[in-house]
């Protein structure tokens, strides 16, 4: 599961930095990248490792 986070969180980033520079995409993807971050935070604090 950890693997796939961490996969979404680097698509979404990848997303974001291209809406940045074509402006395509505005507001879904800030909302996705949003929520990715606020998932991988909460697993950093809480330090649950997928092995």
């Amino acid at each position: 599961m950890g693997r796939i986070l961490w996969l979404v969180v680097v698509v979404l980033i990848v997303l974001w930095l291209l809406g940045f520079l074509f402006e395509i995409g505005g507001g879904l993807i800030h909302t996705l990248l949003i929520i990715a971050g606020i998932i991988f935070v909460i697993q950093l604090i809480t330090g649950k490792r997928a092995v």
